[in-house]
C-alpha cells in the first residue's frame, strides 16, 4: 500500500479541504443512516424522531470528547501549541473520548427526556461501528495509525519519512493498524447485527455492551502493534487501559441486565 500523496483534498486561496475532515463527514452520515435503517426496520417501538433529535447534541459531544480526551493525553505537546488544539482536519480524535463523550450527553438527555437511555445506546451501536469503519481511513490520509515495521506483501503500508516516528527513519513499510481496526468494526457490526441482535428475549442494553466488549477486545489487540500511542502508565499505553474499562463496564452491564432479568422472572 502506498501512503497518499497529500492530506489536502482541494486547496484554493489559502483555505483547504482535507481528506479527513470529508471521511469523518463521510462516517458520520454513514452512521446516522445505518441507525436510522435498523430503527425503523427491526426496532419498531423506537421513536425515530427522537432518534434524530438526539443525533445533533450526541455528534458534538462525541467529536469534542475525542478532541479533548486525545488534547489531554498529548498536553506536553498541546501546551506548547495551543493554535493546534482546534486543527481537527490534521487529526488526533481518540475513540475512546468520543464513546464517553456521546455516552454521558446521551444519558442526561434520556433522562431529562425520560425515555429508555439502553434501548437508544443498542441503535448507536449499530451506527458506531460503520462510523468508526469508515473514520479509520482518515488516519491513512494523515499518515498515522500505522504499525510496526511490516515486510508483508500487498499489506505493508509505505510511510513518507517526515511521518516516521523516531528511531524507524530507515524503514519504509509498516503495518497499516488503521485498517486493521476497520475491518474489526465492521466484523463487530456483523456479529452484532447477525448473532448478538437474534438472540431470544434480548434485554435493551445487550447490543450496546456487547459492542463495548467486542470493539475494545479487538482495540487492545491492534493497539499491541502500533507505534504512535499518545501516552502511557507505568509503561502501559492508555489505549490499552481504557479499553479494558469499557470491557469490564460490558462486561458489569450484561452481568447486571441478567441479574434483573433472573429477578423478573
Amino acid at each position: 500500500m502506498q501512503s497518499p500523496p497529500s492530506s489536502v483534498l482541494i486547496s484554493f486561496n489559502g483555505f483547504g479541504i482535507h481528506y479527513y475532515g470529508l471521511i469523518m463527514f463521510c462516517a458520520i452520515a454513514a452512521g446516522i443512516l445505518v441507525m436510522r435503517s435498523i430503527a425503523k426496520k427491526y426496532y419498531k417501538d423506537i421513536n425515530t424522531e427522537i432518534l434524530l433529535d438526539l443525533l445533533p447534541a450526541i455528534i458534538l459531544c462525541a467529536i469534542l470528547g475525542a478532541r479533548l480526551y486525545y488534547v489531554i493525553m498529548d498536553w506536553n505537546y498541546f501546551s506548547s501549541h495551543l493554535s493546534e488544539i482546534f486543527a481537527l482536519w490534521h487529526g488526533g480524535m481518540s475513540i475512546h473520548g468520543g464513546i464517553i463523550g456521546g455516552v454521558l450527553c446521551g444519558f442526561i438527555y434520556t433522562k431529562i427526556k425520560k425515555i429508555n437511555f439502553l434501548k437508544y445506546s443498542d441503535i448507536f451501536a449499530y451506527g458506531l461501528c460503520i462510523g468508526q469503519a469508515i473514520g479509520r481511513f482518515g488516519n491513512y490520509f494523515n499518515c498515522e495509525a500505522f504499525g510496526k515495521p511490516c515486510s508483508i506483501p500487498f499489506i505493508k503500508l509505505f510511510i513518507p519519512p517526515a511521518y516516521r516516528p523516531y528511531g524507524y527513519e530507515n524503514v519504509e513499510y509498516f503495518h497499516p493498524a488503521f485498517l486493521y481496526e476497520s475491518l474489526w468494526d465492521i466484523l463487530v457490526f456483523c456479529i452484532l447485527f447477525f448473532a448478538v441482535r437474534k438472540i431470544r428475549n434480548i434485554k435493551d442494553g445487550v447490543i450496546f455492551f456487547s459492542y463495548l466488549i467486542l470493539y475494545s477486545a479487538g482495540r487492545m489487540i491492534i493497539e499491541t502493534c502500533r507505534l504512535d500511542s499518545v501516552r502511557n502508565f507505568y509503561g502501559i499505553e492508555v489505549a490499552h487501559i481504557a479499553s479494558a474499562v469499557l470491557i469490564l463496564t460490558g462486561i458489569l452491564g450484561l452481568f447486571i441486565i441478567y441479574k434483573k432479568k433472573r429477578q423478573d422472572v
